[in-house]
């Protein structure tokens, strides 16, 4: 890990950006993270926009969580952003936008070529950030996992041992494969669903969500769009991390 700028924000939270074998991320840390009682993580995940265009949403959420003590962090996703393009996934997102234009269904066969190569890219630059990161003096465990592509939390929740609590957003596709992988998962949860989401199936998430084999999980439905996310949902899932990673 190779960090190549910093800066203090509102509240002495340090932001600093680094790179992980060539991948962007960002590291944010509470004024209060030290080596004798380091912050517990909670992983940011984007969404597919690049980490310049989701900034200002990250950098809320991080100075939010660091405000209850968190560190947080993030990744480049494959494919978005300054990383090189994957022309299977461009593909896809063509084969996308011509169904969505035509009126057409999107069927399993777009969506999985969507998401999956995303899910089995990420997941391992995930957890080799998560090893770079809980070495880093005054940051530890527990590990939580917030928001970004459901698929990539459904999957890291699944395989990942460190992550012990997750806050999934309810506002992609999901391959049908990613059902039988939801049924591995039994970290607490804690999953935003945006009950107008336009470009959300609304059906497949309330299935995924029943498809969890989380003994501990809940569902904070809202009315309103993909972007209309009401404070006191954030809120909420702030409560939720400070019960389970504190």
């Amino acid at each position: 890990m190779h960090f190549t700028s910093e800066q203090r924000l509102e509240n002495g939270v340090l932001e600093r950006e680094f790179t992980l074998d060539g991948i962007p991320g960002i590291l944010w840390t509470p004024p209060s993270a030290a080596a004798p009682a380091p912050a517990p993580l909670i992983l940011l995940g984007p969404p597919p926009l690049g980490l310049r265009k989701a900034y200002p949403r990250l950098a809320a959420r991080a100075r939010h969580a660091a405000a209850d003590g968190f560190a947080t962090a993030t990744l480049e996703l494959p494919g978005t952003g300054d990383r090189p393009r994957l022309p299977e996934l461009e593909q896809a997102r063509a084969d996308l936008r011509r169904a969505l234009a035509a009126g057409e269904p999107v069927g399993d066969e777009i969506t999985g070529a969507l998401i999956l190569p995303l899910v089995d890219r990420a997941v391992p630059e995930w957890r080799a950030a998560l090893d770079a990161l809980l070495a880093l003096p005054g940051i530890g465990g527990p590990v939580g996992y917030s928001g970004g592509v459901i698929s990539i939390g459904t999957r890291l929740a699944a395989v990942e041992p460190r992550i012990r609590a997750a806050v999934l957003f309810a506002g992609s596709y999901v391959p049908r494969v990613m059902f039988e992988e939801a049924r591995q998962v039994t970290v607490p949860l804690h999953v935003l669903l945006q009950w107008d989401d336009e470009g959300n199936d609304r059906q497949a998430a309330l299935d995924l969500f029943d498809a969890f084999g989380s003994a501990e999980k809940t569902l904070h439905a809202n009315m309103g769009g993909h972007t209309g996310v009401p404070q006191f949902a954030g809120d909420a899932a702030g409560q939720f991390f400070l019960r389970h990673l504190r």
